[in-house]
């Protein structure tokens, strides 16, 4: 009898509180109208430059040529993929591409986490303020200008060669750009140069969001300043690193073009071109529109599987994620 006059309650209520839900949830757009229309431009767009372009994947599936229309277009199906999986030079690229991508990834967080918490623990706000100013500086520069610097230091008559020669770390000037085993630790630590500063931002204003009585009580109970970083700092910024984690790994397939093709050469290809340039290669160096299309599908696809995946395990961990 009490189950029974329960299920009525709940077959009464439920309506009302699905009404209810409709109702706060339309009553908080009116309350965030400003919000919304202030989203509406970046919708606009994202539909123009990032949806309907997706148009373009059908190039893949077809023997593109540019004179003809559309509909004229030989279709070819799954042919130019076959291609693309049994060409050796492609595994070369997205091997170049991971390795690149996980450097990149592995040095920007490290790098970045350890500069934010070591500028919070500064305490002379104008040195602070010095620092960060120099570190944030080749955030703004080109990657032309920086290549050419970067290139100018690596000389066999450079600054770097004459510094290790000087200590003795090696015998004679290094050739540093022309071997390929030294390209990945260069472009690591060209991108750690240019983007730490920058990087740092984010976990330096995740820092403030801290409250300060964790750090006095800490004090007060006798922790040091190491402690207070490995037991207040880090598991502060935990969330954030998660989530910006889940976002680099949807962009592991992006090792970046600029870097690459401005210093990679002749001597270094094996080691230098990734997906971006084997794209442009076949695309627009050969004419091959439909291959390069296929690559660029290829790399969308898997870095939605990895931004999937990695929200997915941090879902089932507990931790922060994306949606």
């Amino acid at each position: 009898m009490e189950k029974t006059y329960t299920n009525r309650v709940a077959a009464v209520q439920t309506p009302i509180s699905r009404k209810t839900g409709v109702s706060l949830f339309f009553r908080k757009l009116l309350q965030q109208k400003v919000l919304l229309l202030m989203s509406i431009p970046f919708l606009i767009w994202l539909i123009i430059f990032k949806y309907i372009p997706l148009w373009g994947w059908t190039i893949a599936f077809q023997k593109y040529r540019p004179a003809k229309s559309f509909w004229n277009q030989d279709w070819v199906g799954w042919t130019n993929f076959n291609f693309l999986f049994s060409d050796s030079s492609f595994y070369q690229v997205l091997r170049n591409t991971l390795v690149m991508s996980s450097i990149k990834l592995v040095l920007g967080f490290i790098t970045a986490i350890a500069l934010a918490i070591l500028l919070n623990e500064l305490r002379n706000m104008l040195f602070k303020r010095v620092v960060q100013t120099i570190s944030y500086l080749p955030h703004f520069i080109s990657w032309v200008v920086a290549a050419s610097l970067i290139s100018t230091a690596l000389a066999p008559e450079g600054i770097i060669n004459i510094i290790l020669v000087k200590l003795g770390l090696i015998n004679g000037p290094v050739l540093w750009l022309g071997e390929g085993k030294y390209f990945w630790g260069i472009l690591g630590m060209s991108e750690v140069w240019k983007d730490v500063g920058w990087n740092t931002i984010v976990y330096l204003a995740a820092i403030t969001t801290i409250d300060p009585a964790q750090y006095e009580a800490a004090e007060m109970d006798g922790a040091s300043r190491l402690q207070r970083i490995m037991h207040i700092t880090l598991p502060g910024l935990k969330p954030v690193i998660v989530i910006l984690l889940i976002m680099n790994l949807g962009h592991i397939l992006e090792a970046g073009f600029e870097p690459q093709y401005l210093l990679g050469n002749g001597m270094t290809v094996d080691y230098s071109d990734n997906l971006d340039i084997f794209v442009l290669k076949y695309g627009m160096n050969m004419g091959n529109y439909s291959l390069a299309t296929a690559a660029g599908m290829f790399k969308t696809v898997v870095s939605f599987i990895f931004l999937i995946a990695a929200n997915s395990i941090a879902k089932k961990l507990g931790e922060s994620r994306l949606f």
